[in-house]
């Protein structure tokens, strides 16, 4: 029913199948996510709201530390780091699967944690496509 409301003036949540996927990916996270959307009226970009309570404390430096790390190492092109204030009209048309946004990144307690990511749903997933079709041809 919510779905069938106004949408170009509604915020609508509904049910998403990304929670499930990453189980199916990263087998340890399976069962241990749960998640919705929030249809908006934008015509591209998205964002991610990840909420978590951490075994060992850390700082908000020390999880920026580790996002840059990683986005600037072994998840270069796919993961991006970003020390502006965007929108989510900002990240449409990007070639990377997530933009990870250090401004937005919350601690409370040393061990819940809440971290944001933008992604264009679109462009990203083409370009992970693209870079597994150039992996499929290196290895014939």
């Amino acid at each position: 029913l919510r779905r069938a409301r106004a949408a170009a003036m509604s915020i609508i949540p509904t049910s998403t199948g990304a929670a499930k996927a990453v189980g199916l990916v990263i087998p340890e996270l399976k069962g241990k996510l749960d998640g919705f959307a929030m249809r908006v009226p934008t015509p591209d970009g998205s964002i991610i709201d990840l909420t978590l309570e951490l075994e060992k404390a850390a700082t908000k430096e020390e999880i920026n530390a580790a996002m840059k790390t990683a986005a600037e190492g072994p998840m270069k092109g796919v993961l991006e780091y970003c020390t502006d204030p965007i929108v989510s009209s900002d990240i449409i048309g990007t070639t990377s699967s997530s933009i990870f946004d250090s401004l937005l990144t919350q601690v409370s307690g040393g061990k819940f944690v809440k971290v944001i990511s933008w992604y264009d749903n679109e462009n990203g997933y083409s370009n992970r496509m693209a870079d597994m079709l150039v992996k499929m041809a290196e290895q014939k």
